[in-house]
């Protein structure tokens, strides 16, 4: 780049300095074409307007932005303080999730992550328990779809069109098909404990429980790492009241439904 004042050769080709005499002055007779704009720019047509520093910030000073990037996501509910409690479902990593928990909880979850855009796609054993929430949506073009055990299609998750998979697969899920990755998480469903739960509370990024037996809350407890208090506590927690676990952090959320989510699924329930 040239500063202004210098003998360079300009953006239409032409060289000389800016004080060139009145032969190069826009309607002067034999006026080169090139010559023209040039003068143009002298006589007050297309001025250059002021010059300004950059806007730059140094190394030290780049800490101090921020933006609200981690409270974003799905409305989950109220924590013990009654802020509102936020899962981050679209995320550019492979993120599973394990709700061991009724089906009315995982519903509001789906329902809710649609809501925010994300397509939802329901492996499940009892499509019919589904259905309603699939024609409340406009019969699946708003982005829901329900398939067999075992037959969910690839579903091109991307960054413009993450996916939330739904595993609704009873107490003994198979291997799925699609799994977690980019832009794409799995919410495992399972009412109870069973005997590959171990294995997928150990592979689990988060995990929810909601109302199990004093047996199970032991078993959960182990497998979680949880405090004694927290063992202690589920099996008397009411209904829509989850424990969300991940690594050592651990929050209890109420599901309040909305209007809306009452008159499609009824009141919190933990039994189906």
């Amino acid at each position: 780049m040239t500063s202004s004042g210098t003998t360079a050769s300009g953006p239409y080709g032409t060289s000389g300095t800016p004080g060139a005499g009145p032969s190069s002055a826009p309607d002067a007779p034999g006026a080169s074409a090139a010559e023209r704009p040039r003068g143009l720019l002298r006589s007050g047509f297309g001025l250059i307007g002021p010059r300004h520093g950059r806007h730059v910030l140094s190394v030290d000073q780049v800490d101090s932005l921020a933006l609200p990037i981690g409270d974003d996501g799905v409305v989950i509910g109220v924590d013990a303080g009654g802020q509102p409690a936020v899962l981050g479902l679209n995320r550019p990593t492979p993120y599973d999730v394990v709700l061991i928990g009724g089906l009315w909880t995982a519903q509001v979850l789906a329902l809710r992550a649609a809501a925010t855009g994300a397509r939802v796609a329901v492996e499940t054993g009892r499509a019919q328990a589904w259905m309603q929430m699939v024609h409340a949506m406009g019969g699946g073009q708003n982005g829901m779809s329900v398939h067999d055990v075992g037959r969910v299609p690839p579903q091109g998750a991307s960054a413009g069109n993450p996916v939330l998979v739904v595993r609704d697969c009873g107490m003994r899920p198979p291997r799925g098909r699609v799994v977690a990755g980019p832009w794409q998480s799995i919410l495992m469903l399972l009412p109870y404990l069973s005997p590959v739960a171990p294995r997928l509370l150990r592979q689990a990024r988060l995990v929810g429980v909601q109302r199990v037996s004093p047996d199970e809350a032991a078993e959960i407890g182990r497998a979680l790492a949880l405090p004694r208090g927290d063992v202690d506590s589920l099996p008397t927690l009411t209904d829509g009241v989850t424990l969300w676990c991940a690594d050592r952090d651990r929050q209890y959320v109420m599901t309040q439904p909305t209007d809306a989510e009452t008159g499609l699924f009824g009141t919190p329930r933990r039994m189906d």
